[in-house]
């Protein structure tokens, strides 16, 4: 074991950079260093062009126009741009409807809200990992002012029925905001033709660098206004001051090319290989169970329960694959996963979960490698144990 090649199984906590990502980007280091803004020199006209070339780059894949993309230094960003700027609008506090499967960028956010006088409703998934657009729906009131989803959850992989919540909200006049970070590249997603209010978009899911990202921002038939959160020279039509990184706005507009051009090839194929993997190590583990819906999920995405085997004991097992045991940025918290108490799992069941994510590099022979390697292990840890 100790000689097996590695096999990289958390491509949705991040994934490695396309080559034509980081060509673009080596290009826009060396050869376009201007400030996109300054706008009295060729040096800032060719890395302003670079990136209206990106951002028009991102606005095909989210389905928006444009001038709807603003850049953010991720999903994070984004999310807080998100629901800060809309709280902040409003000179009371009123009513956020969001569910219990949201990121951490969500959830601490809005916690930060409740805080400040605002009334979150959390709307509870079923057991198999998805939220009722009916009962969003039924959660809306006259004070709703926002209603923030995910569109793919980030640690079971369900797909959520962004597109009915966000119908249902533009019928109340309520922002819908989708955090499609898992989500975009990997499924059809239109912002425009979803009714979506605000969309928050990552590019290191998509093959693009960290620490690049955007925030969609519809322009009409409701325009959404936001309270910027960082101030200063008003770059980003005034929403987000700084100046732009264009080699990573770049990169991330190389990134959303590839995943619209490669998507539904790369979905099929992540789809039969995750089936595959599953089924394999299924037919050794009689008792291994999928979390959430089998069928609405991201493709390439398992989150399996392995009873009595805690994920911790099974990661230390088989240290040549790279896998998780949740969200990778709550991973040294030590807790329960808060998405698989929020499924009913009990907080012993909770931990015996692991996340396996492949992706567009995963090959047949990693997948059957690590099918066999995870049951190797499993079967050792349960001997040791006296449960096998």
């Amino acid at each position: 074991m100790a000689d097996a090649q590695p096999v990289y199984l958390d491509h949705l906590a991040t994934t490695p950079v396309d080559p034509a990502v980081l060509a673009a980007m080596a290009d826009a280091l060396r050869e376009h260093f201007g400030n996109a803004s300054s706008g009295t020199h060729a040096y800032g006209w060719s890395a302003r062009a670079l990136a209206e070339n990106a951002r028009a780059e991102v606005a095909a894949l989210a389905g928006c126009e444009p001038r709807e993309v603003v850049f953010t230094s991720g999903a994070t960003e984004a999310n807080n741009l998100a629901l800060r700027g809309t709280a902040d609008l409003w000179p009371q506090p009123g009513r956020i409807v969001t569910t219990t499967l949201e990121h951490s960028s969500v959830d601490r956010t809005l916690d930060v809200l409740e805080a400040r006088g605002w009334r979150v409703v959390r709307v509870p998934c079923g057991p198999d990992g998805l939220v009722p657009a009916a009962a969003v729906a039924d959660a809306l009131t006259d004070d709703t002012r926002l209603v923030a989803i995910n569109a793919a959850q980030n640690e079971i992989g369900t797909l959520q029925p962004w597109a009915r919540i966000a119908q249902a909200c533009r019928e109340r006049g309520i922002v819908c905001h989708v955090d499609a970070a898992q989500a975009a590249g990997k499924v059809p997603l239109d912002f425009r033709a979803d009714g979506i209010g605000l969309l928050a978009l990552s590019a290191h899911k998509i093959y693009g660098p960290k620490g690049a990202g955007a925030l969609v921002v519809r322009a009409r038939e409701p325009r959404v206004e936001l309270r910027p959160q960082i101030t200063g020279g008003g770059q980003e039509r005034g929403l987000r001051a700084g100046t732009l990184n264009v080699p990573a706005v770049v990169g991330m507009g190389v990134a959303c090319r590839l995943a619209l051009a490669r998507r539904e090839q790369d979905a099929a194929r992540l789809r039969r290989l995750g089936a595959r993997l599953y089924a394999r190590l299924a037919d050794r583990i009689g008792d291994l169970v999928l979390n959430g819906d089998a069928r609405a999920r991201l493709p390439g995405c398992l989150n399996l329960l392995i009873p009595g085997v805690p994920s911790g004991a099974l990661m230390r097992a088989v240290p040549t694959l790279a896998f998780s045991a949740g969200a990778a940025c709550t991973s040294g918290e030590g807790k329960p996963s808060a998405a698989l108490l929020a499924l009913g799992l009990d907080p012993d069941r909770a931990a015996c979960c692991i996340r396996l994510s492949l992706g567009r590099g995963t090959t047949e022979a990693e997948a059957a490698a690590a099918a066999d390697r995870l049951a190797d292990a499993i079967t050792a840890i349960r001997k040791e144990k006296g449960t096998a």
